[in-house]
Order: C-alpha cells, then structure tokens, then sequence
C-alpha cells in the first residue's frame, strides 16, 4: 500500500462529503506517527484531542486487553456491569460541584450534546435551546441546528429542529467581549424569544471549532447568574475542552463556574469510543426509564480505557503537564509574532494544552488569511508535523499534542512549524 494508491481507492468508495488530510496511517506511538510510505510525523492535532495520553498508551491498551478476555459487549440495558457504574462514580466527583449527581454513557459527543438537551427538556418542561455563534456541537441533526457555522458543517442539510437560537460568543481579539455579548443574549430575550421557554443554555468554554477563544470568567459567571434568574439550565459543552487538556481537568473550572450538565467525549476514551453526561442528580433523573441509552452506551472496552485513562492522568500529572505544554508553545509563538518576517502572527491564545495562533494579512485590520493557514498546513505536513486549521474563516492555527509528548517532540514541532511558516509567508 502507498499513499498514491490509498487516495486513489479512497476516492473511488468513500463519499467526498468525508473530507480528509492525505496521511495514511500505518502505525503510532505516543505522539509520533507513520504512513504507510513510512514518513514520521510529530502529531499536533491527537485525533482532534481525542489523544491526551497520546497514541497507544501502554496502561490503556493492557486495560482494554484484560477487558477484551472477559467481555466485549452485553448491551448495559441487557446485563449491567460494574466498571460502567464505577465510571459514573469518578466522573461524578471529578466534575465540577459537590452537590449529588449522576453520569450516563453514549459512544459520541454527539450523542452526549443530544441527551443533555433531551434532559434538561425533560426537567424543565420547556423546549428552547441556546447556543453560541462559532459553536460546533455535531454533525447530527440537532448538533447541526447547535451548531454555530454554515460551511462546511449545515450546508444543503436543513431543515433543522425549531427551538434552537444563537448569540454572540466573546471574541476579545475581534472586539467582542463579555458586555457586547450579554447583550446579543438579551437581545435574543427581548426579540425572539422569552427566557421562561428556555431549557438551557449550552456553551463550551474555549470554542473548538470556532477558533480556540476562551471564554472569559466574567462571562461565563454572567451566563450561571442569568440562568439561575430565569431558571435555565447551563450546559458546559467538554468535549474538546475536557479531560486535562486546558490544564485542569474541566476548562470550566478555570472560571470557577458550576454548570448543570457536562457533556464529554475525545479525550475520555483515549481513542476508543466513548461519551458522558454528567449532570445535578434531580436533573438527570428527569427522563423516564427508558427515555435514555443507546446499544452501544457505555460499551466495555471504551469503559476499560476511560479508567485508564482517568488513572494516567492522575499519576502523571497530565494537568500540570498540559500547563508546561501550553506554556511552552504560547512563548515561542509570541516571540515568533515579535518579529517582522512573522507580523501575519495576528494573536497567540489558549487554555492549557490549548493553544492557537490566528493568521491575518493585515495585524491593523486583523483580516484573516485562509490561505497562508492553507499553505502552513501544507508545508508542515511535507516537513513531518500534523497541523489543523479552525475559526469561521479557516484562518486559525490550534495546536493540540498530546499531553504526553516529550519535551524534545515539543521542540522538534515546534521548529517545524516555525520553518513551515517562514515558507509559507513568503510563497
């Protein structure tokens, strides 16, 4: 097999609507990986976070192995099983708040976005959601009405479910902040729909798809004030955000905010498939017996590797080391941005692990620039480093190692990424 002869098959029995970099992957480690040609990359991008303890840990693929020799599937509505319960409990104390609370499992983020609606309709009687521009919530057809951006994600897909609206999300470095935003919120009361028909409101605290901008506190403490005041249930969307990757193991916490619900997926998995809810007990206990799950909810072998991965993190210290991570990379960045042959550097910004670059043509204007972001992939991937692009205009930059990269990987990238620029700037 041979990339040329893999993108060639591909392109003859998969749908073009399944976009895709020409990286076929033939084996990884940590956070390196090889194609099938056998070029090394440095992995930047950890299966879109879903890698925090990187590719094959070797504590999460023995969990799954032990796993496998017991049992692989029941259905958990057929024969429960206690790892599954066991989760439920980690997670419950692991997320934000002491009040009492309860997890279910799904095999998606989608899915998790899904239920969480589905339960706060459930408890509040009500039918109205809100969600952000720039959100990205899936690709189902709720989590596309969610979804705050067009193209390439709701094109030609509509209609979506009613009920569904959208505000400004802060964006500081494009003059949007906590002030300019409540008030798109309160606008949207005022003119499309009361507050008291509002289930939730669902927001991740550092947009993924969007464009890597963190929420700020005061605005995310603003949000739980307006719903405990209209008795709207906060949603913290984790799915990106979660499990270590922004320095602690919830980004919500960065801003010391208690939602109602978190829903999570990626990086609990550890490249299995596996998805949460994790909520208030009252409010999970809304939807009858029955009304929640799904075949494949909370399979064992993703089970097995989120325990794994949850004892990983902690005994290696992934939050701190996410800290280090993302420090390390915003330093280089911002001296980068410091320089004139890289004044197309327009912000540096990130949580943690986190970390984005936006790229204009102009650091007045701050006009973004697709296609420089365009070229810089390109060229790093010749070089050997996996890069992903993000924002409504394709013009951000994130950078998502995994949590276990060694230092000198770090570094490694990071000069890759620095020479891919400086060719990318000037082509």
């Amino acid at each position: 097999m041979t990339t040329q002869t893999l993108s060639k098959r591909q392109k003859e029995a998969v749908p073009q609507g399944i976009a895709t970099k020409q990286i076929f992957a033939a084996r990884a480690e940590n956070a390196e990986l090889w194609d099938v040609d056998g070029k090394r990359y440095i992995d930047f991008a950890a299966g879109i976070a879903v890698l925090n303890t990187g590719h094959r840990h070797p504590r999460i693929i023995a969990a799954v192995k032990e796993q496998a020799e017991s049992f692989t599937h029941t259905c958990f509505h057929v024969a429960p099983y206690e790892s599954y319960i066991r989760l439920a409990e980690r997670l419950n104390a692991l997320t934000p708040g002491d009040h009492p609370k309860k997890t279910m499992f799904v095999t998606t983020g989608a899915e998790a976005v899904e239920n969480a609606v589905k339960i706060a309709r459930a408890h509040t009687g009500r039918p109205a959601v809100i969600a952000f521009g720039g959100a990205f919530h899936g690709r189902t057809l709720l989590g596309m009405a969610l979804t705050g951006k067009v193209a390439p994600y709701k094109k030609g897909f509509g209609p979506f479910p009613a009920d569904v609206y959208h505000v400004p999300y802060p964006k500081t470095y494009h003059g949007v902040g906590t002030a300019e935003a409540l008030k798109g919120l309160n606008q949207l009361f005022q003119s499309d729909v009361d507050p008291a028909r509002v289930a939730a409101i669902i927001v991740e605290p550092v947009q993924g798809e969007g464009g890597f901008y963190p929420a700020p506190a005061d605005f995310l403490a603003a949000l739980r004030a307006l719903c405990d005041e209209h008795g709207i249930l906060l949603i913290a969307d984790e799915i990106q955000t979660g499990i270590a990757r922004t320095g602690r193991m919830f980004a919500v916490e960065h801003a010391g905010v208690v939602p109602d619900l978190v829903t999570m997926a990626k990086g609990l998995g550890g490249g299995f498939p596996l998805a949460a809810v994790t909520g208030r007990a009252e409010v999970m206990d809304a939807a009858h017996p029955g009304g929640l799950g799904g075949t494949y909810g909370g399979s064992p072998i993703g089970i097995a590797a989120a325990h794994a991965v949850l004892d990983v993190i902690e005994d290696e210290k992934l939050c701190e080391r996410a800290e280090t991570i993302g420090a390390m990379m915003r330093e280089r960045l911002t001296e980068m941005a410091r320089r004139n042959s890289f004044n197309a550097i327009g912000d540096v910004r990130g949580l943690g692990a986190m970390v984005a670059f936006e790229l204009v043509k102009d650091r007045t204007t701050r006009e973004p620039d697709a296609a420089l972001a365009g070229r810089l992939v390109a060229k790093a991937q010749e070089k050997g480093l996996i890069l992903l692009t993000c924002g409504p205009d394709g013009n951000i930059i994130r950078l998502l190692a995994p949590l276990t990269i060694p230092q000198e990987q770090v570094s490694e990238g990071l000069d890759i990424l620095e020479e891919a620029l400086a060719e990318a700037v000037s082509a």
